[in-house]
């Protein structure tokens, strides 16, 4: 079993239900261990459309990560999931932000994601869950990398209340 962290956003739509919707698909592929709690984010690269809901998982998978991609781009699919302007407006995006400590560098994935280092939108939950969790290639903690970002676009952690049920790993999927 391997462990990847996954990085979920959304801002078309029911934000919240698409995050939730996404929870139980990934609970398909494996045993969802840790789920950050939700954070409202300033949209990054293309700044005219919505703020997003973000989060990031920790999934116990079976899959290897280019299988786990596949499945991801099945999920964001199945979710209505359309690409259009590079960074634009989605009901749903699934990023593998990590991998065990695996490097990774093909044509279609690379790990860890290229761009964790740098968007506080991935950082700030992932540091919630796994602070202590070293970067295979910066030799930093989550936390680390977080206190050193120079991205300074807003991250805020919704109450949580809001948090709530958003994965109950006791529901029937």
């Amino acid at each position: 079993m391997s462990i990847a962290y996954i990085g979920i956003g959304s801002n078309m739509g029911e934000r919240t239900e698409n995050l939730k919707k996404a929870q139980a698909a990934l609970s398909r592929l494996g045993e969802i261990e840790r789920v950050s709690s939700l954070y409202e984010t300033e949209p990054v690269g293309f700044q005219h459309q919505p703020f997003f809901l973000n989060q990031v998982v920790k999934l116990k998978t079976k899959l290897p990560p280019e299988k786990l991609l596949e499945e991801l781009k099945k999920i964001e699919k199945n979710l209505g999931r359309v690409r259009t302007i590079r960074f634009g407006p989605r009901t749903i995006d699934l990023d593998i932000l990590l991998y065990d400590d695996l490097i990774l560098n093909s044509t279609t994935l690379s790990i860890p994601h290229p761009r964790l280092h740098e968007r506080n939108f991935v950082l700030v939950p992932l540091a919630e869950i796994a602070s202590s969790l070293h970067h295979p290639l910066l030799h930093q903690t989550i936390a680390e990398l977080a206190i050193a970002s120079k991205d300074s676009s807003s991250v805020i952690r919704l109450p949580s209340d809001s948090n709530a049920a958003v994965y109950d790993e006791n529901a029937t999927h």
